[in-house]
Parts: structure tokens; sequence; C-alpha cells
């Protein structure tokens, strides 16, 4: 057996069902569950018409690469979101379909680190648990780096020994981050690409909230721009991963792609022509439509930006809610035992939050030498605003009277 999957921990919803195993909530009081991220909005009628329109195509083998018109709706839609010039993406061989980030991003420590030299992997703290799942599984010891308030919720990179630095193979990166809906700026992620062409190692920037924004003037930019404003139109080194499962409310699609340095492509093609499953052809048409549709995305970022309108203000009256800058997540601290707080809210309030110390890891049991960092996820909780508007209200309302009349911290 691989002796990674000693070192894994429960997947956080595995634990979320252990912590509300045996507690039976209010019958009267319809479930709300806040603590997944899986979207819940309609998916756009043109992109099922699509996917029906080509079901005869699943009588073929898909190639791994994908077709070239998926390629290539992927390379200008990069280009027309992160304001690129025409032609800087070029579809073949920049751009490789993958089966929703999820995979790709396990997938490519697997392909990119070699475990014969004991390498680092990066990675924020709170973090998407496949990082660490990857890191581990490939071989290599994760690095955690606390993104809390007292960093803006970005990794302090300053703090990171050089000794770390020499021996990082892969730098996870997540921008608007989950949980804390914090956006990469443009000098932060020129920082990383510096470190990584100093120290050699590979930058995977997730991107797959970056549709999700809420402020209309100020779009998160990707790490292609931080690679051209570098001088970098090769984006050498760098790795980008989008999907359509937040964008264009279609998670079961199970459907994106990875951009960047031809030369890691081309390495990560190779391996997945091995290890990954081709995308089906009525998948990738049903893509095309929505890459090729701006339109469906600004429709569905209004929705929770509607919704982050409506929470705030009921939320901000017991807990001390920030607005995000990107994502569909709050990340408050609730001022106590974070798994307490959950459990008992789903026993009062048939709410289901997820407790932010199933995000995170206790730093000193990791390679950081701080003792006094502790779990960076501690005292929050996640919540996800995915359910509709209504839902969204309502139970923001329920968490409120269960902070201000049943939770003691």
């Amino acid at each position: 057996m691989n002796p990674g999957l000693e070192s894994l921990t429960a997947y956080p919803f595995e634990r979320l069902a252990r912590l509300k195993s045996g507690v039976v909530a209010p019958p009267g009081l319809p479930h709300i569950a806040m603590s997944i991220g899986e979207p819940q909005h309609p998916p756009p009628p043109f992109v099922i018409e699509a996917l029906r329109q080509n079901l005869e195509a699943l009588g073929s083998y898909p190639a791994t690469a994908g077709t070239p018109a998926l390629r290539a709706a992927c390379a200008r839609w990069l280009e027309g979101r992160f304001g690129l010039k025409e032609g800087s993406v070029a579809a073949d061989p920049m751009v490789l379909p993958v089966n929703g980030t999820r995979e790709a991003l396990f997938a490519l420590a697997q392909a990119v680190t070699d475990p014969r030299t004991a390498p680092y992997v990066l990675m924020p703290n709170p973090f998407y648990q496949i990082y660490e799942g990857a890191a581990r599984l490939a071989g290599s010891t994760p690095y955690f780096l606390n993104t809390t308030a007292a960093t803006d919720y970005l990794p302090d990179l300053d703090a990171v020994p050089e000794a770390v630095w020499r021996r990082c193979q892969l730098f996870y990166l997540c921008s608007p981050g989950n949980p804390t809906g914090k956006v990469a700026p443009l000098p932060w992620l020129l920082r990383v690409l510096e470190l990584a062409q100093r120290h050699d190692f590979i930058v995977a920037a997730d991107e797959c909230y970056t549709e999700l924004y809420f402020d209309e003037e100020s779009p998160p930019p990707s790490l292609l721009n931080a690679c051209i404003a570098r001088g970098d139109a090769r984006f050498e080194r760098a790795m980008v991963f989008h999907s359509l499962s937040k964008r264009s409310s279609v998670p079961g699609l199970r459907s994106g792609f990875v951009a960047g340095d031809p030369a890691l492509v081309a390495r990560f093609l190779l391996y997945r022509t091995y290890h990954g499953s081709a995308m089906p052809l009525p998948t990738q048409a049903a893509s095309i439509a929505a890459w090729q549709d701006s339109a469906h995305a600004r429709a569905n970022r209004r929705l929770y930006q509607e919704k982050l309108a409506a929470v705030l203000p009921v939320l901000s009256a017991v807990l001390p809610v920030e607005r995000p800058e990107g994502a569909f997540y709050l990340w408050p601290d609730v001022g106590g035992d974070d798994e307490r707080f959950t459990r008992e809210l789903f026993a009062t309030q048939n709410v289901t939050l997820l407790p932010g110390s199933y995000l995170a890891r206790a730093t000193p049991a990791s390679v950081v030498d701080d003792p006094g960092a502790g779990n960076p996820g501690a005292g929050r909780v996640r919540i996800s605003l995915v359910p509709p508007l209504e839902a969204c209200v309502e139970a923001a309302w329920r968490i409120r009277r269960f902070v201000s009349e049943q939770w003691v911290p």
C-alpha cells in the first residue's frame, strides 16, 4: 500500500458527518445545508442543450488532449477574461482539458514532484484538502503557510525559511481563496513567480473561483497576468486551473482545463494519457458552449452578489463577518469552539456549516517551527452561500437567533 495513505486526515465532510451523528435537529425547521461548496443555481439551458445534441458522440473514444475546438475555446476565454493579447495563449500546446480541477490538481503533484529528493509542497493554510492529499500521496511533505487576518489572508512569503524554498518543488495557490475569499493581488503573484524562478519550483494556481467576485471594476487577476507583467510570454513554471463548476453552475459536468507553460502541459499530457480519463465528447461540446458565453457567468455572479448583500446585514449584528473579495464563502470567527458551534447550531436550528478547523492543520504538527501558531481555522466556520437566496436569508436569521439566544462561547 502507498504509505502516504496512512498520513491522510479524514475528509472534512466525513468528519462533519461524525460530528452530527446522533443529533436530532428540530423537525419543524427545514434543513439548510451551507457546508459544502456545491453550486445550486440552475445550469444554463443552452449548456444542457449542447450536451443533449451531442449524445451520439458517446459512441467514440475521446482523445486525452481534447478537441482542437475545446482547447481553442478555453484559450480565447483566458485571453478575453484576463485582458491578454490575442493569440498569447496558444491552444496547442498551452491548454489541456481535464475532468474538473479536483483531479487535475491532485494529478499534477504526482507528475511534477520527485519523491527521491524529499521535496516540499507549499500550500495556504486553511486550504482545499486535495492539495495536502496530492502532496502526501506523491511522496512529498506538505508545508503549510497560515493565512490569517495578521497576514491579510495571504501566505507570508517572507516567513518561509530559505532551506524550505530550496526544497520546494510545487506551490499551490488559490485565488480567490477557499475559504477566506481573499484575492491575490498582482504584486504578490509577481513575488511568487520571482521565487519560483530563483528556486526552480512550479506554481499551480487554483483559479476556479475567479469568476465569482463582488467588485465589478476589479476582477481577480490570473497568475498568467503576472507572467506577462514580468515579460514571460511562455508562462514558465506556471499552471492555472479553471473549472465550469462554479462559473457556470454545472458541478456535475466535471469540466475544466489547465493552461500555462507548454513544457509542463506536454509532460502533464503524457502523464494523463496513462492516468487521467479523457473528457467525453458530449461534455466537450457543452463546455465549448459554456466557455464561449460570458452573459450567463455575469448573471450567476449577480446571484451571489445579491445573497451577500442580503445576508451580511443580518449576520453582522452578531458575528464579525467580513465581505469577501471573491468566491461564495463567509469565514467568521465564532469566538469559541468551532465544532461545538456547528453541532449546536444544527441541533437547534437545522443549519449545517463546516467547522473551520476541518479545513486547516495545526502548524506544530507540520514542518513549520512555530509552536504558537496552532490551527488557523480553529474558532471559525465556513458558510457557503450556495442555497437559493430565500434559504440563505432564512439560514442567516437562524444563525443570528442561535448566536444571540443560545450560543455560549
